[in-house]
């Protein structure tokens, strides 16, 4: 479901609200806060908790989408913002002071999904509902599911990488490299069930990691280890996870002595991998429609505040029990359709994506 024009003058305007509320530096005791003028809400407090800042989709839209329609809805409600950086005993921390300071509904992107049934245990001790954000939360119930079909994300990148080696006709001719997300992220199993169910019996997959925090500097890592182990030129392609170790895979391989870099995929439409993609170092990347899902986790978490409960139309199965759940639809985006899908919806601008450099480039795409 792509973004509807305008997406980038909310967002500014989100982030411009956001950043006149303060930012949190330590565990939690002194969160980003923010309260609306106005009446409707019922002072209610709504506690929204991200996992890291690396991955540039959750500080630049997550976070400023999600409060500026929370605060539309709900204009007496407090907003309380959290950001774990990567480190699951800060965000249980978090969690427990948003709790002491009487959030009303939590939405929650873990850190580590496996480990924060006792956080969610809590809250619904003290009658506080919660809404997981983008990550599934396990082993325990809990009331709603707000995400993307993350099976579907790594089919589309399997698939994407497939039909490059197939037109290249290179699918037969070497190994492929798969480099899956954080293993504590129920989102990266997700990604990598997608990419095999493609992959498998297709392609010779030469090595295959999973990266802890999703980080770029541990791919460029996991890369170069690959490249030593099977030799730079038996790598036809890459499945990469997201955007940002695609970046550092790319880093590898410029370092290694490639002159042209072997199709890669990605995730989040990322500024940075847009450009790659017209430049010609990345082949394509999975783009989500995080206005929609910050959107519809904020107007949740409004009618929670209300004791209202919103029909989901769809469950996820998280090993407890099936959860609520609004599953969006991912778009798998090369350069033959940025125009149509990154720039028509108004994520970027034609003139944050058309660089100098890239000039060219964009006129052969369509991008004005």
């Amino acid at each position: 479901m792509p973004m509807r024009r305008g997406l980038l003058a909310i967002s500014a305007a989100a982030l411009m609200l956001s950043a006149a509320c303060g930012n949190s530096s330590d565990s939690g005791a002194k969160p980003s806060e923010t309260k609306a003028e106005g009446g409707g809400g019922g002072g209610k407090t709504i506690a929204l908790f991200l996992p890291e800042s690396k991955t540039t989709r959750y500080e630049a839209f997550d976070r400023p989408l999600f409060e500026a329609k929370a605060k539309s809805l709900c204009p007496d409600c407090k907003l309380l913002y959290f950001n774990a950086d990567q480190d699951a005993a800060k965000q249980q921390q978090q969690v427990e002071a948003a709790l002491t300071q009487g959030a009303n509904v939590l939405v929650l992107d873990a850190v580590d999904a496996a480990a924060v049934a006792p956080l969610v245990n809590q809250a619904k001790q003290k009658k506080v509902p919660v809404i997981a954000y983008d990550r599934l939360i396990s082993g325990i119930d809990y009331d709603y599911y707000v995400s993307f079909n993350n099976v579907r994300v790594g089919e589309m990148q399997g698939q994407g990488l497939l039909d490059a080696l197939n037109a290249a006709g290179t699918a037969a001719k070497g190994q492929i490299v798969m480099i899956h997300g954080s293993p504590t992220d129920p989102s990266s199993a997700d990604y990598k069930k997608g990419a095999h169910n493609v992959l498998d019996g297709k392609v010779k997959i030469g090595r295959e990691f999973d990266t802890p925090d999703w980080s770029p500097d541990k791919a460029q890592q996991e890369m170069e280890q690959a490249i030593t182990a099977l030799g730079r030129d038996n790598i036809v392609g890459v499945v990469s996870a997201n955007d940002g170790m695609a970046s550092g895979a790319i880093a590898a391989m410029k370092r290694a002595g490639y002159k042209t870099i072997p199709p890669i995929t990605g995730q989040d439409s990322e500024l940075a991998a847009i450009q790659r993609i017209l430049g010609g170092e990345q082949y394509m990347t999975i783009y989500l429609n995080i206005r929609s899902e910050a959107e519809k986790s904020a107007e949740i978490a409004v009618a929670l505040t209300k004791g209202e409960k919103p029909t989901a139309p769809d469950k996820a199965n998280n090993g407890t029990a099936d959860i609520a759940s609004f599953l969006l639809d991912p778009i798998a985006v090369t350069k033959d359709n940025i125009a149509s899908t990154i720039i028509k919806d108004g994520f970027y601008k034609a003139s944050d994506v058309c660089t100098p450099e890239l000039k060219d480039a964009c006129a052969k795409a369509g991008i004005q």
